[in-house]
């Protein structure tokens, strides 16, 4: 029997639980991924969610009846099957997971061998359509089902980025937000000379502190209060999945994560000597300036995991970072990780001996950032298109990697659509003038809210 399905979004599966994603859809597109992959077997897994057990239990009956088999990791975060897929070398992998999304939504996210990722432009409009059309009867061969609990491989890989003994005992603030990052703190704490102080520890599928989004201004006071009454030397959050963290440094202040992508791009320079950088286009100048202080290469992509990861592989680049606090690494399959950061971050700290606020100051001071500012405007192409024809009359230099960013000697702009909703994104830089900064932004501001 065919069924429409509404919730194939741009890079994933996304959808309210049970009008756009029930256990009926989770069964198709289940069996539409595997027999789109052809796989001999797949890794899958599942977040906190409260649907989640189910969805996922539907998903695998689906890979099953389609003659693949399943390993089956449990509950985990997104980088967990990415790693169980590349570790293992399985055919692909499927995590039902929602992230940040309100907790009546649900989703899914997939990837091909070597955690290679399935897209919108790479495999998603193949296994919707497969899904839609509906299936006959099981294969004769129907998949085993394997179950493999154990993180113990995972854990070690994530320590082989870092040397725990060059640790100093630094104490950590971190708030999981009853997502899934509290049990793999654990299994790493257990390894680590620091001092872990642990807010919203447990995972909990009803979200009693709402869903974790740090990203969010109101999310993040609990840990930046944390660490001021702690006297702690650093403050760490996530997302549900725990594909993304975020920095606060010791005076409990949120890092922006354009900072951090220049740092991380430093500790990974230093360690190899030189490499690729990949970065996104929406704040570049500090980036550059690190990457190429330290004998790197840096290397633009358009915004976005499918992008980036492709144009990881291109230029066998070390590690790629997005503002938005994706962190992408070559030994993890050019995947995200949201735990390999804190690890390389904890290691520069003790290695310089210096807080996390010193070791981003110069940066700061240097390129001084707006931020992200999102603007709800009716016709968002419009809008864009207007803005840069003015700023291109001005003499702007004009680059369209991802929507349109103008670069001025002092200054500089990004501009870019949502892909999911009626929004325009606004990223401004200037170099090392804070009133420029502020001048420029509120005009930009202006002509978006005209409209």
């Amino acid at each position: 029997m065919t069924r429409d399905i509404s919730c194939f979004k741009a890079y994933d599966v996304r959808g309210r639980v049970p009008d756009q994603l029930d256990e009926d859809i989770a069964y198709r597109i289940g069996r539409a991924f595997a027999t789109w992959r052809q796989a001999r077997s797949i890794v899958v897994g599942h977040d906190i969610r409260l649907s989640s057990p189910t969805l996922c239990d539907a998903a695998v009956a689906g890979i099953r009846d389609a003659g693949s088999d399943v390993v089956h990791i449990g509950q985990c975060g997104t980088e967990e099957i990415y790693f169980a897929t590349f570790h293992g070398s399985h055919d692909g992998g499927l995590v039902v997971t929602a992230s940040h999304n309100p907790k009546d939504f649900n989703g899914m996210k997939f990837v091909r061998e070597g955690a290679r990722p399935v897209s919108g432009d790479a495999g998603l409009p193949e296994i919707r359509a497969l899904a839609e059309r509906g299936f006959g009867p099981p294969v004769a061969a129907r998949g085993a089902l394997r179950r493999a609990t154990d993180k113990s491989a995972y854990i070690d890989h994530l320590l082989s980025y870092i040397d725990p003994g060059a640790l100093r005992p630094l104490r950590v603030v971190v708030n999981a937000g009853n997502g899934g990052a509290g049990p793999v703190l654990d299994l790493l704490a257990a390894r680590l000379p620091l001092a872990f102080v642990k807010l919203q520890h447990e995972p909990d599928g009803h979200f009693p502190n709402g869903v974790p989004n740090p990203l969010l201004e109101q999310n993040r006071r609990l840990t930046a209060d944390a660490v001021r009454a702690e006297g702690a030397d650093l403050g760490i959050a996530w997302d549900g999945d725990f594909d993304r963290c975020f920095f606060f440094d010791e005076r409990g202040d949120f890092a922006e994560g354009y900072y951090v992508v220049g740092l991380l791009a430093e500790a990974f320079l230093r360690k190899h000597g030189g490499g690729a950088i990949v970065h996104d286009p929406r704040l570049i100048w500090n980036t550059r300036e690190i990457v190429a202080r330290h004998g790197g290469r840096a290397v633009q992509s358009r915004t976005g995991h499918a992008f980036i990861k492709q144009v990881m592989r291109d230029h066998d680049a070390l590690y790629g970072g997005e503002m938005s606090a994706h962190h992408y690494f070559r030994d993890f399959a050019y995947c995200d990780s949201g735990m390999i950061p804190w690890l390389l971050v904890v290691e520069l700290l003790s290695r310089r001996g210096q807080p996390l606020s010193a070791l981003l100051a110069e940066a700061q001071r240097a390129y001084p950032v707006s931020g992200e500012i999102n603007r709800e405007v009716p016709d968002p192409a419009a809008a864009i298109d207007a803005i840069a024809r003015r700023y291109i009359a001005a003499g702007g230099e004009v680059d369209r990697t991802d929507g349109v960013g103008i670069s001025f000697v002092d200054w500089r702009f990004n501009l870019r659509m949502s892909n999911t909703e009626p929004l325009v994104r606004l990223n401004v830089e200037t170099r090392g003038d804070p009133e420029l900064l502020r001048v420029k932004t509120a005009e930009l501001l202006a002509l978006l809210d005209a409209g």
